[in-house]
């Protein structure tokens, strides 16, 4: 295989995720003129984290973009738990709300998990209640968490069926790689879940059809990693210094040297980064039906 050089294709997931948006607003609007149904999104935000606020924005906007009830609740950063449980405990009780979303990280006071387990299963669209999660290991209808969602709908839009092929999942985070393989799963697909502890990391990751990178560590995954003509969906979004005292972004896996070899990969930003937002308001659309009994 050596004096073969493969083409490399970039997955676009900005193009992907802006037609994902369109069929979702025109799904919203098809709802409101047969059932006079508007699903509604809370975001909750608790403190000042700057990438956190540039985020909630983007929600924001995307969510009434998409012609859906966008519901904003900032609180100070020393707000004590108790306060952000009573108003998740009212959003749970709204009608109008349909979607239920807690920007994570919280500050130090607040237990994270405690507050997840909180939110109405029914209307967790970030997909991380204890019985979504169940749910989706067990192969029943649940909201799934967004981005590993958005990985598998560009696997299957540029790969067609995924039955038999081997996939490769690189982290298990409750976020990312555990739904991520789990929905492989769901797809036929044979799946490895390696992590940090993996005896030999860079062997079992040149097995892989699909090599899903979700570590959080810049350009971990070498071009020597990656098997000819695999797929690669890069989870990650890592900030690294340049030269000139400014910071780029680059993903879990080293992309210069991915070229040549992996048949298709995602690009840091462009690739998984724009399906997330597309992907909540997939799932806040999907709650608000199956709410409504529409299903």
């Amino acid at each position: 295989m050596g004096d073969v050089v493969i083409e490399t294709r970039p997955i676009d997931g900005k193009a992907f995720a802006a037609g994902l948006r369109a069929r979702i607003a025109e799904e919203v609007a098809r709802l409101g003129a047969a059932h006079g149904l508007k699903p509604g999104l809370a975001v909750v935000l608790v403190g000042e984290d700057p990438a956190s606020q540039v985020y909630v924005r983007n929600k924001a906007a995307q969510t009434l973009e998409a012609g859906m009830t966008s519901f904003e609740h900032k609180l100070a950063v020393d707000t004590p738990e108790t306060e952000l449980l009573a108003l998740i405990a009212r959003l749970n009780a709204d009608p109008a709300v349909n979607g239920i979303l807690v920007q994570l990280p919280l500050p130090a006071q607040i237990d994270a998990m405690k507050v997840l387990s909180t939110i109405d299963p029914a209307k967790d669209v970030d997909g991380f209640h204890v019985v979504n999660a169940g749910r989706l290991a067990v192969g029943l209808d649940a909201l799934v968490p967004c981005t590993p969602l958005g990985c598998v709908m560009l696997l299957k839009h540029h790969l067609g069926n995924l039955s038999g092929l081997k996939a490769v999942v690189v982290g298990r985070s409750n976020i990312v790689g555990k739904p991520a393989a789990q929905l492989l799963l769901k797809e036929d697909c044979t799946v490895t879940i390696a992590h940090s502890r993996t005896r030999d990391l860079p062997g079992e990751c040149r097995t892989a059809d699909i090599l899903v990178a979700a570590v959080g560590r810049p350009e971990m995954v070498r071009g020597d990693w990656i098997k000819p003509g695999a797929t690669v969906i890069d989870v990650g979004i890592n900030r690294i210094p340049k030269p000139d005292g400014k910071t780029r972004l680059v993903g879990d896996v080293a992309y210069q040297e991915a070229q040549g070899i992996a048949g298709l990969i995602t690009p840091v930003p462009g690739g998984v980064g724009p399906m997330t937002i597309a992907c909540l308001l997939q799932n806040t659309l999907t709650a608000a039906k199956r709410q409504a009994g529409l299903e």
